[in-house]
């Protein structure tokens, strides 16, 4: 797992105002490489350029808007060459049962957290591709591998971007580019407060169930174990990497909850197995 650091990498970074986003363009200008430093609001990045003057660059970036993502790629371009790591952080959480979901809420959520990846992605592929390298970090969730109330609909963004993350990488992969989907865990970022939405129409029946869950990831939102600064440092180490891992699972919380989920579904496979083999057609 040797790592080197690639002095001419230049870093796209997207939802920079604070968490894991803030977090892994500090860590990246730390190591000595130029981060465009994305947010909706670009004044709230103002102490990161002010930090690093020579290579942090300040970038107004709203991910649903695709003329916004394509001045961003352009202006990292111009100021420092083409971005040859895009870290897809923007993105926020979504509390609702299933049947409590609001239309508009759920599309927006997956305008955000699937598609600005998605759209910001086809931006600069044709730049890496040219260039025959280029590393794709997009930051999941544990909630991209299991699933659980009052997340679902958010967990349902993520388990998209898993998807893609693992299809381009094949696709990618004659072409040097790498790529990586990152999994916390709970982790002390805004994403349980200020950053969260959650269903304006909650129904009674689900008071003891959904929304009792609800109700405790807001309470111990500023409780949370995880350290972004080190989940920021994992997220660098991994883009020095020359063989990096598809997966990266951060947290013992999700190490815990994805090894049982493997063990259920391969005990549930065994033990279906003889249906899941009897649908051919009969042999003469």
């Amino acid at each position: 797992m040797d790592t080197q650091a690639r002095d001419d990498s230049i870093w796209l970074v997207t939802g920079c105002s604070t968490g894991f986003g803030r977090e892994i363009a500090l860590a990246a200008l730390a190591r000595g490489y130029r981060v465009a430093v994305s947010a909706r609001k670009p004044e709230t990045v103002k102490d990161i350029v002010d930090r690093f003057p020579d290579r942090a660059l300040a970038v107004a970036l709203d991910v649903t808007d695709q003329a916004q993502i394509d001045a961003a790629v352009e202006l990292t371009r111009k100021h420092f060459g083409p971005p040859d790591v895009l870290v897809n952080n923007a993105g926020y959480g979504y509390m609702a049962a299933v049947e409590e979901g609001e239309d508009h809420e759920v599309r927006r959520l997956f305008d955000t957290n699937y598609f600005g990846a998605v759209d910001l992605i086809k931006a600069v592929l044709p730049a890496m591709r040219k260039q025959r390298r280029g590393h794709i970090i997009n930051i999941s969730s544990m909630t991209g591998l299991v699933t659980n109330p009052p997340n679902v609909y958010y967990s349902s963004t993520k388990y998209a971007l898993e998807a893609l993350s693992e299809g381009l990488s094949k696709e990618l992969q004659p072409f040097g580019i790498r790529v990586t989907a990152i999994e916390p865990g709970a982790f002390r970022t805004d994403w349980a407060s200020r950053s969260m939405r959650e269903t304006a129409t909650p129904l009674s029946d689900y008071d003891e169930t959904v929304g009792a869950r609800r109700e405790l990831i807001k309470a111990t939102a500023e409780v949370l174990p995880g350290d972004p600064r080190r989940a920021a440092d994992a997220v660098v180490m991994v883009s020095e990497l020359d063989d990096p891992p598809l997966h990266l699972l951060l947290g013992r919380d999700v190490l815990n909850a994805f090894r049982v989920k493997l063990e259920e579904l391969t005990s549930s496979i065994d033990e279906w197995e003889p249906v899941t083999k009897d649908v051919g057609f009969p042999k003469d």
